[in-house]
């Protein structure tokens, strides 16, 4: 019989971890693999390339929005139900854009499409429900390499759609993707609440909570500006290589096939750091390498021609601090309130969303100089990171020495 049990815990667990494999392939399907289709959606809608890179931004935003409700309301009343209704809107607004001929419409169903999104928060909420500890460490490395691994793939993915079926390729896919969601999730997740380990909190009440916290804000802030280096550069991609610099979108996919690499070797190499040092210092070594990434890009800019070389070569030093300081800012935020995860995971989520679509919305109104725009952004978002990190590590010191009573700040 306990035989028989761990038989089924194990199908089921790995049932569990393709669906969660899903959830971050259609996390990252409707941006990354849309990016061959910007010149088609352009040229379909009578619209700018800026007006579309403008689009992918707004997507971010409704994406933060939706999760902003998802957490807490997922730890109230489970998370089947929420999961399965965040996909069917995402189905729905995904059909929206595929049959859309006007580009106001096509927006409003490409916000319709990040709202159902907003779901795919629950990934990690779902890894802390169905797993060990153990276990629940090995698959967040599994998830990270696959989000690395989808990012490089996508493209080409994406170029592979616009050749054969069109811009509408992307949507008609994530449809047929979303519908086996729909199906895993119906069939592998149970109806039952999550754990309540602690005092039942209503939305206010736990994002006053958490948001209190400025070491907490401060973490998530310091992932949420990385993120908006990474998010900055895949938003206006297009209109470097393929509008300035008149690259085929299949030199373009292959561009980003290289970017998407060395986001996987990135990750690889934050796994070694961070059995060699802390986290304040993993944190600080990646900013560093973003600061770096910019002053290289701002060199480049102003004294060479604008080149794929030109802007990959900072990209790649960029991509490697993004992954190394992304994941211990992220974990040091979610240690502070793991009772609330849900509202923790949403409110950060939903930060970095919010930093990513309204930075990259600004460097992609600029496209004179895309290059030197990034190259500042760099430079500013990771400045302030640095600043961030270093004030909370003082804070820290000061709460070490002189611990604080109880009812005190974070």
């Amino acid at each position: 019989m306990n035989d028989h049990s761990r038989v089924v815990t194990h199908q089921r667990q790995r049932g569990a971890v393709s669906l969660l494999l899903a959830m971050i392939l259609l996390g990252v399907f409707p941006l990354d693999v849309l990016l061959p289709s910007f010149p088609a959606l352009a040229a379909h809608f009578g619209r700018s390339p800026s007006d579309i890179a403008l689009s992918i931004s707004l997507f971010a935003l409704g994406i933060a929005f939706a999760q902003l409700l998802i957490g807490p309301l997922s730890d109230m009343i489970g998370r089947k139900g929420l999961l399965l209704g965040g996909v069917s809107v995402s189905l729905l607004g995904a059909l929206g854009c595929a049959l859309s001929n006007d580009y106001i419409l096509f927006l409003v169903f490409r916000l319709m499409q990040a709202m159902g999104c907003g779901g795919f928060v629950l990934s990690q909420a779902l890894v802390q429900d169905l797993f060990e500890d153990h276990e629940r460490d090995r698959l967040r490395i599994l998830m990270v390499t696959a989000t690395g691994i989808f990012i490089s793939v996508s493209p080409l993915a994406g170029t592979f759609l616009q050749a054969t079926l069109g811009w509408r390729g992307s949507f008609w896919v994530f449809i047929a993707l979303a519908a086996v969601v729909l199906v895993k999730t119906w069939r592998l997740l149970d109806n039952s609440r999550p754990v309540q380990n602690g005092p039942h909190l209503s939305f206010i009440q736990s994002y006053r909570l958490v948001l209190s916290s400025f070491p907490f804000v401060g973490y998530w802030l310091i992932s949420a500006f990385a993120f908006a280096c990474h998010f900055s550069f895949i938003v206006t991609s297009p209109l470097i290589f393929m509008e300035q610099l008149q690259m085929a979108p299949y030199d373009f996919a292959l561009i980003l096939l290289i970017y998407g690499g060395a986001y996987v070797l990135g990750g690889l190499l934050a796994s070694v750091l961070n059995r060699l040092i802390d986290a304040q210092q993993q944190i600080f070594t990646g900013l560093s390498l973003i600061l770096l990434s910019g002053l290289v890009m701002l060199y480049l800019a102003t004294n060479h021609e604008l080149s794929a070389a030109t802007v990959l070569v900072p990209m790649l030093i960029c991509t490697a601090g993004t992954t190394i300081s992304r994941p211990p800012a992220t974990s040091r935020a979610m240690s502070l309130f793991a009772e609330n995860a849900g509202a923790s995971a949403s409110a950060g989520s939903t930060i970095i969303f919010i930093c990513g679509g309204l930075v990259s919305a600004l460097i992609s109104l600029g496209p004179a100089n895309l290059q030197a725009t990034l190259g500042y952004g760099f430079v500013v978002l990771s400045g302030i990171s640095l600043l961030l990190n270093s004030a909370i590590g003082r804070r820290a010191s000061k709460l070490h020495s002189n611990p604080v009573v109880p009812g005190g700040d974070h």
